[in-house]
């Protein structure tokens, strides 16, 4: 049985149409024959909505029973049985009512598919997981229900129904969304303009960014490696000089033109040093900050010729457009040595390329460096036998005017040139040559090799011996320059690896991908020694199998770093073992990290074992101490107590006692909530049920109730908001003076997370610094303004963890007039 398609319709907020066009999407398909049912549609009071199911048949839900309330569900079962081709599934991050088989609605789907029914839902952006803390710092509320994006991705199709800020407003103002008594508040907390701009960035941003990933997978999988301007991409070719501030610049403002927008600065290290001797280390940190600042990356390559590695980096990201700086060579050295900026126009083929000209490409002296390797071994033979014969020729004209000395001077100005350009061996090969050219032409007698004059067969052999003696020491110096710029090269690029770890928030992640772009890899694997993967950069390509451009590097004891693409140049070996030794340091670290908070967990939990010790002999002895004298004193004999006497002794063992209990179930909750046990059923339950629990045992006199009648129903579990409300409110009774009740109230609002009940909690005490109120949910706390032995000052700490657990938030703020006022939301049941 083949799996079935999953096709969802992904929207940026409620009311912009994804359930509508769910259904008339079904019901197109069913108009060419396909069997389609309606398994769940939420209509939420919409008429149009309701209307939009047609003649669909729907599955009646199933019934779920929680503390005796009925919650519908979708019915898997039901579906199963039926079979059809297509289900209608709305709102795919649904949690589930408690006792469902699954606790997720996404789960059921996954069910369907697997039965190979096809399945089309419905989800918001704000319910992606990956989006959630983003969603939380544009709405300032978390979204509790969430569903993983692997199962959004793995989706056959993902349609966006999209409607601008403006217009899904006038919707709402139209009635089209909420009912009329929630339009106004809507329209002021959750459809704020700036709220839904937001959200709608990140719906456009987050499917470009899948259809991306599919399209370099396609490119991948059919070896596709010309350039599909599908997305406009802008690389800056940078070499470290002063220049690339203004490049980048540059660059910049050719993306900011284009809609999807993509910067993305190189610089390339050559393994051997020649082109990095000219390159900054600080020129470049602050090029890379000034990228970051401008929305883009730098990213240094590791490449032997500059040209091709741009190019080549350029084609691996699908690079549309190429900036770089025009050309500082001179004219007689673009003679020698054609530069790399014509190099990347020649080779471009379908990229664009600006050439930007800059301070740096005029006045600037050029020195004569060695011409790439490539390039230098079909030179360096041919300049040492033409250099000489050049200079012999040159100085013809002027023979009878000079002397041999002079001659053998110019001669070995020729000879350093090719000791510069080729090396030692070469060089004195030239000054061989150069000494036969001299004794021919310019030694008496001329045209004939034998020389007349003693001095002269001493001038030339001393002119050899120096020659070749000079072009040694100039290569090695020369040798010692590129191994001194090589090794900066190599610091350069790992100093930036070290600071991707750093910074990233996975440092495994980072050094991969470093490897893969820094080496030009197509495909980098992080893998452990039996082969299991465990991180993978790039996609496998028709050039990535495995054969001998593979490259297996280990990285700690149990993994191994694999690198595919193009075999490594020795000289390039060393480096890709320091990558492999930040992977495995990396590995440590998330390992350490791992165990970090691990201890944290168990110092937090001893710390409250300790001071659960200390509470045991101070706070809970008092209570204890009283039950204790009250017994013995009511079963002391011979002791006649009167009728008060023995009811004063019974009320303080029952207060002792009551207090006794309350210490122990705030200690019991603690542990709880640090141990991570705690387990809430939420069910619909109605705030007066909440607050007359919470009242319990609390003097009358105590609390003013304000609470409306009309409230929505709270989709929380009761017992454990009761305790918090409970602890709220002693803790408020507490610091009130004799005669001025704690006053509750409560209001629906429209909160940006969804609509919630606001419980507000207000005393006349003496309130609380703002500077001291983050202290007063911490555990065994009492800010030093009441005595030993009245509480442990676990109160609030237990109010706030609960709190957490069942989704609910409190907030602090002064009472006008006075004292404080405690904030508790709590979402409404759907």
């Amino acid at each position: 049985m083949s799996r079935g398609k999953l096709r969802i319709y992904l929207g940026a907020a409620p009311g912009v149409g994804k359930t509508v066009a769910m259904l008339e999407e079904g019901r197109r398909r069913r108009s060419r024959g396909t069997d389609v049912v309606v398994g769940l549609v939420e209509d939420h009071g919409r008429a149009h909505t309701r209307d939009a199911v047609g003649d669909l048949q729907v599955i009646p839900r199933s019934g779920v029973s929680h503390r005796g309330m009925r919650l519908d569900e979708l019915d898997v079962p039901a579906v199963l049985e039926r079979r059809p081709e297509v289900v209608l599934v709305d709102e795919l991050a649904h949690t589930n009512a408690p006792g469902s088989t699954r606790e997720k609605r996404w789960q059921d789907v996954l069910e369907l598919l697997e039965a190979g029914i096809d399945v089309i839902t419905t989800v918001n952006v704000q319910h992606l997981e990956s989006l959630n803390d983003v969603v939380a710092t544009i709405t300032g509320v978390p979204q509790r229900e969430t569903v993983p994006d692997a199962v959004v991705r793995a989706a056959d199709a993902v349609d966006l129904v999209d409607m601008s800020p403006q217009a899904l407003r006038r919707r709402m103002a139209h009635g089209h969304i909420y009912p009329a008594e929630r339009i106004d508040a809507a329209l002021g907390n959750w459809f704020r303009v700036g709220n839904l701009t937001g959200l709608r960035e990140l719906a456009l941003l987050w499917l470009a960014d899948q259809v991306e990933e599919g399209l370099e997978r396609y490119r991948a999988e059919h070896g596709i490696t010309g350039t599909w301007a599908a997305r406009e991409r802008i690389v800056v070719a940078l070499t470290g000089g002063p220049e690339g501030a203004m490049l980048l610049r540059r660059g910049a403002r050719i993306a900011g033109r284009v809609a999807g927008r993509s910067l993305i600065a190189v610089h390339v290290v050559r393994s051997d040093g020649t082109e990095s001797a000219s390159s900054d280390p600080a020129q470049l940190e602050s090029q890379r900050l000034l990228a970051e600042k401008l929305g883009g990356s730098l990213q240094l390559v590791v490449g032997d010729d500059i040209a091709a590695t741009v190019l080549t980096f350029a084609r691996s990201v699908n690079g549309t457009q190429i900036v770089v700086g025009a050309s500082t060579h001179g004219r007689f050295t673009r003679l020698v040595r054609p530069s790399t900026m014509h190099a990347i126009v020649r080779g471009s083929g379908d990229i664009d390329v600006h050439v930007v000209t800059h301070p740096g490409d005029r006045g600037r002296r050029h020195v004569l460096r060695p011409a790439p390797s490539e390039r230098r071994a079909a030179i360096v033979w041919p300049a040492a036998v033409v250099v000489p014969a050049v200079l012999a020729a040159v100085l013809l004209p002027w023979r009878d005017g000079l002397n041999l000395s002079s001659v053998l001077l110019v001669f070995l100005l020729g000879v350093l040139a090719n000791g510069l350009i080729g090396g030692a061996v070469p060089a004195a090969v030239s000054a061989l040559i150069a000494g036969v050219l001299a004794n021919l032409l310019y030694t008496p007698p001329v045209g004939s090799l034998t020389i007349a004059q003693p001095q002269n067969i001493f001038a030339l052999v001393v002119f050899v011996i120096v020659g070749a003696t000079v072009a040694t020491i100039v290569d090695r110096s020369t040798g010692r320059a590129r191994a001194a710029a090589k090794g900066r090269a190599e610091a350069q690029l790992v100093a930036a690896l070290a600071g991707d770890v750093l910074e990233a928030d996975d440092g495994v992640r980072a050094v991969v991908d470093r490897a893969r772009v820094g080496f030009g890899m197509s495909r980098v694997v992080l893998r452990r020694r039996g082969g299991e993967v465990e991180l993978e950069s790039g996609r496998p390509g028709p050039e990535t199998a495995d054969g001998d451009t593979d490259l297996v590097l280990p990285a700690g004891p149990d993994h191994e770093l694999v690198l595919h693409g193009r075999p490594l140049p020795v000289a390039d070996r060393a480096l890709a073992e320091v990558f492999a030794a930040q992977a495995a340091l990396a590995l440590d670290r998330r390992d350490l990290a791992v165990q970090a908070g691990e201890t944290e967990r168990l110092r937090q939990a001893d710390a409250v074992r300790t001071a659960v010790l200390a509470a045991l002999s101070h706070d809970l002895r008092t209570p204890l101490a009283t039950i204790k004298a009250a017994v013995a004193g009511l079963r002391a004999d011979g002791v006649t107590l009167s009728a008060e006497d023995r009811s004063e002794l019974l009320w303080s063992t029952a207060e002792a006692a009551d207090q006794l209990d309350a210490l122990l179930t705030n200690l019991l909750d603690l542990s709880r909530l640090q141990t991570g046990v705690l387990a809430p059923v939420f069910r619909p339950v109605s705030v007066d049920e909440v607050v007359h629990g919470a009242l319990r045992g609390v003097p009358p006199a105590a609390v003013a109730d304000d609470i409306p009648d009309d409230l929505p129903l709270l989709d929380t579990d009761s017992g454990l908001l009761e305790r918090v409300l409970g602890n709220i409110v002693a803790n408020a009774v507490r610091y009130s003076p004799p005669g001025r009740p704690v006053r509750l109230d409560a209001a629906r609002i429209d909160g940006e997370g969804g609509d919630v009940v606001q419980i507000r909690v207000i005393d006349k005490g003496p309130g609380v610094p703002e500077k001291d109120r983050p202290a007063m949910f911490a555990p065994f706390q009492r800010l030093g303004d009441v005595p030993a032995g009245t509480g442990l000052g676990l109160g609030l700490a237990v109010a706030r963890g609960l709190a957490q657990a069942v989704g609910a938030t409190i907030e602090v703020e002064d009472t006008p007039g006075g004292g404080l006022t405690v904030l508790v939301e709590v979402p409404v049941a759907s």
